[in-house]
């Protein structure tokens, strides 16, 4: 992999394109969005703890699917609003994770929305219908579409920013004090989320995955989270007659033509030795945030265990 040095990367402006009418593009999904209603169903979870109320949240998400969270709040709560909250996002093909990790969070007055992504490893519905190839990835799921609203990652962002607004509208949480995290696919998520919903006043995305497709390629894309791309390639158009189309389709769910929305306090994770997400792919990203933000460099590490990041991750949420 050929990657930048980090006075490189901080002044690199990305790769891929932007679509003429993207702005519309997501105006016109927030505006499906908004029309959805906010209504959700709570049930127990077969997990209790001392310490925490646990359950199974269900929701409605844009063209008919039903949505899983995990939600966690303090046991402590004793009603009206005034709580923090974060929403969490997991890794590309896993679920919203273990218990243990949201009731540490709901230990320290923090209440936990965690989604699961529409047809990946936990409980949410994927009924999207497309045109064309869904082999071997999501990010490549509607691509052959003629609409690019069919987009797989479309309506995953506007899951992300839907479960925003829920746990917003939750009467232990103070909607001015609700953060995101998530890393991988969880990180791009989190861009996402912050860019669709500007509530959100604290986000941590870590090594985030799903930006700057076209410099993904570039790189030795068969050993990063971006293979589908190669596989794409290869089955549908070996000759590449369509890859600038391609990435133009793809500009419309690349979190780096989102990131100038983000309005909240950013916490921005990488590692420098990342081959699953390149940090150039991430840093087309970071460099088109505006709003304030800080940038955690793990020098000698890649897309891995991120030592004391846990801890610095739940201290900014305890300021929330």
């Amino acid at each position: 992999m050929n990657e930048r040095s980090l006075p490189q990367l901080q002044a690199y402006g990305g790769s891929s394109p932007k679509p003429a009418d993207f702005g519309d593009y997501w105006d016109r999904a927030l505006r499906e969005l908004d029309a959805q209603p906010l209504d959700y169903e709570l049930v127990p979870a077969e997990f209790t703890s001392p310490l925490a109320d646990c359950f199974h949240l269900y929701f409605t998400g844009v063209g008919g699917a039903r949505i899983h969270c995990k939600y966690v709040r303090p046991k402590t709560i004793s009603g009206g609003k005034g709580g923090p909250g974060v929403v969490m996002f997991h890794g590309y093909a896993c679920d919203s994770g273990d218990w243990l990790e949201k009731v540490g969070y709901a230990a320290h007055g923090i209440s936990v929305l965690a989604m699961d992504c529409r047809g990946q490893g936990g409980l949410s519905e994927d009924n999207l219908t497309v045109q064309g190839t869904t082999v071997r990835g999501h990010i490549i799921r509607g691509i052959d579409d003629p609409d690019p609203d069919h987009l797989y990652y479309r309506n995953v962002f506007l899951d992300t920013a839907q479960t925003a607004r829920i746990l917003m509208a939750m009467p232990e949480v103070d909607p001015k004090r609700v953060g995101a995290f998530g890393l991988s696919q969880g990180g791009g998520l989190t861009v996402a989320c912050a860019s669709l919903e500007p509530r959100i006043k604290v986000a941590v995305p870590v090594y985030p995955f799903l930006s700057d497709y076209k410099r993904a390629w570039e790189t030795n894309i068969t050993t990063s989270a971006y293979e589908e791309l190669n596989y794409y390639f290869r089955f549908f158009d070996p000759h590449h007659l369509r890859e600038e189309e391609i990435f133009g389709r793809l500009g419309y769910i690349d979190i780096q033509n989102l990131a100038g929305r983000v309005q909240a306090k950013v916490l921005w994770v990488t590692g420098l030795t990342d081959t699953i997400c390149p940090p150039s792919t991430q840093f087309a990203a970071y460099n088109k945030i505006t709003a304030d933000k800080e940038l955690l460099v793990y020098h000698e590490y890649g897309h891995e265990y991120l030592p004391y990041l846990a801890d610095r991750t739940l201290q900014a949420f305890m300021n929330l």
